[in-house]
């Protein structure tokens, strides 16, 4: 599973639990019956997480995109870490993850069709 993280201006250290949670125990793959029944903790698959501010890219003006939406490098860097080591605990396992502030060739098979965006901002309290 690759997970892409854009961390946000307004999100906080709070969120991580709720999103850790989510990416380990969301129901992405198939079952014996075909039936998306299965998460990442039970199929012990690999996770690759890679930090993504672009996510927050706007393109309501103009032709370029702004990320100002975006965190500031410092505490995305924090966030991101804050992420990763929650979620190595959360499987008991290493996750790889990408250098972030990096640019990377990134080369992703997508072995289904399950692409999603889990949003903090979206989560019930």
């Amino acid at each position: 599973m690759v997970v892409f993280l854009g961390v946000g201006a307004r999100d906080e250290a709070a969120a991580i639990a709720w999103l850790v949670s989510r990416g380990a125990k969301v129901r992405i793959w198939e079952d014996e019956n075909g039936r998306m029944a299965r998460s990442v903790q039970e199929k012990k698959a690999e996770v690759m997480v890679i930090s993504q501010f672009t996510l927050y890219g706007s393109m309501k003006k103009g032709n370029r995109p702004s990320f100002n939406r975006a965190a500031e490098p410092a505490m995305a860097r924090a966030l991101y870490e804050q992420f990763v080591a929650a979620l190595e605990l959360e499987l008991g396992r290493p996750v790889a993850t990408g250098r972030f502030g990096a640019e990377m060739a990134i080369e992703v098979l997508n072995d289904g069709p399950v692409t999603l965006v889990v949003d903090s901002e979206q989560r019930e309290f």
